[in-house]
């Protein structure tokens, strides 16, 4: 069968769609991976895969714009005519579900990996837009299936009566290589402290630099690196003023951007996410849990499918600086406790997120003729 793959970047599809993409070719099935331009599409086809750049704004919202890419897409699955379509992220998911159903697409899947700025922020630009999000969310998912990386974000749209003619399921992530991401050889415990995420206001950067204030005022010898880039195209992005008083500070070392992810997660002690809005499935917390890392985590959808409350890790109230900065230290106070943590961190990657696991869990949604393995 023909499947085309389709995201909002092609570092979506090269770091989280591999595996799937690889488990559909390997089964003998044609891969189509469609995306906006970008350094990884080269990538991409150099893995063997076809992939096709399609010109797609991740924020704007100009009508007549928006309208083109629409019917730009609707042309292209006229063209590809692919037995079925898998979509990733919002508007990929609303406008891939209408091109889908005006091409005669039968097989239409929407992962829905989190709610995103349009229903979860609270500015003007997203209050403007969230009816017509929800609007179109009604209308795009009828009869397709849906998949949820979580269950709150599940609540919350069938609580909007999106879901009401949809196929539902909860598949908790993208999955994780769990060979490659692993903890580390055995060595000293330190207090080096690790958040890993885009600089974003909603991804809880302004707190982790608050609490990386608190605890160093009682551990000076802790280590605080955030490691994640700007994002000037969202409109929660931390202005670089504020980044560079932060800087200049010295409480948090700001790493930028880092494809060195496993050395990251490796050489951290603690792995902290601050997100004040929520996740779909936090990967950065994921790869952490992988390399035995325990996590220290806000108690906000997403986060919560994945730390449990004193078994792997521990749940923070969101946006509290001093509660993020409490759980930290009793951890650096208790290496013995940060260390069980950590291991059971590691098992539940091993019994229920590997991507081996997430895989065969994809496949069983799209039904017969791509896998007999068990259900969601």
């Amino acid at each position: 069968m023909r499947v085309l793959l389709f995201a909002n970047t092609d570092w979506f599809l090269w770091n989280f769609k591999l595996p799937l993409a690889r488990a559909l070719r390997d089964a003998g099935h044609e891969v189509i991976l469609v995306s906006p331009a970008g350094e990884f599409g080269a990538r991409l086809r150099e893995a063997g895969f076809d992939w096709r750049a399609f010109p797609l704004s991740r924020s704007g919202i100009h009508p007549i714009e928006e309208r083109l890419a629409m019917y730009r897409l609707l042309a292209l699955y006229r063209e590809l005519r692919p037995d079925l379509v898998h979509h990733f992220t919002i508007k990929c998911v609303l406008y891939g579900s209408w091109a889908a159903r005006k091409a005669g697409i039968a097989r239409v899947v929407n992962s829905i990996t989190g709610l995103g700025f349009a229903l979860l922020a609270s500015t003007w630009k997203a209050r403007l837009i969230r009816p017509v999000v929800v609007g179109f969310y009604r209308r795009a998912l009828v009869g397709t299936h849906v998949v949820f990386q979580n269950h709150d974000n599940r609540d919350v749209l069938a609580a909007l009566g999106a879901l009401t003619h949809a196929m539902v399921h909860v598949i908790p992530g993208d999955g994780v290589d769990t060979v490659l991401f692993c903890p580390p050889p055995a060595r000293a415990l330190g207090a080096t402290v690790l958040m890993m995420g885009r600089l974003l206001w909603s991804k809880g950067v302004g707190v982790f630099v608050e609490a990386a204030r608190i605890v160093r005022a009682t551990r000076p010898d802790a280590r605080f690196l955030l490691a994640g880039a700007p994002d000037p195209g969202n409109p929660e992005s931390v202005p670089e003023v504020m980044l560079n008083q932060w800087r200049s500070e010295g409480m948090v070392e700001f790493l930028g951007h880092r494809s060195d992810v496993l050395a990251l997660q490796q050489l951290a002690d603690i792995a902290v996410l601050a997100s004040t809005q929520g996740e779909g499935m936090p990967r950065a917390l994921l790869e952490a849990a992988a390399c035995g890392r325990p996590m220290v985590a806000t108690d906000v959808p997403g986060c919560r499918e994945l730390v449990e409350e004193d078994v792997n890790g521990l749940l923070v109230p969101p946006g509290d600086a001093q509660a993020l900065a409490g759980a930290i230290l009793s951890l650096l106070a208790s290496p013995d406790r940060a260390s069980q943590m950590g291991a059971a961190a590691r098992a539940k990657v091993l019994a229920e997120l590997s991507d081996a696991r997430i895989t065969r869990r994809t496949l069983a949604v799209y039904g017969d003729g791509f896998t007999d393995s068990e259900a969601d």
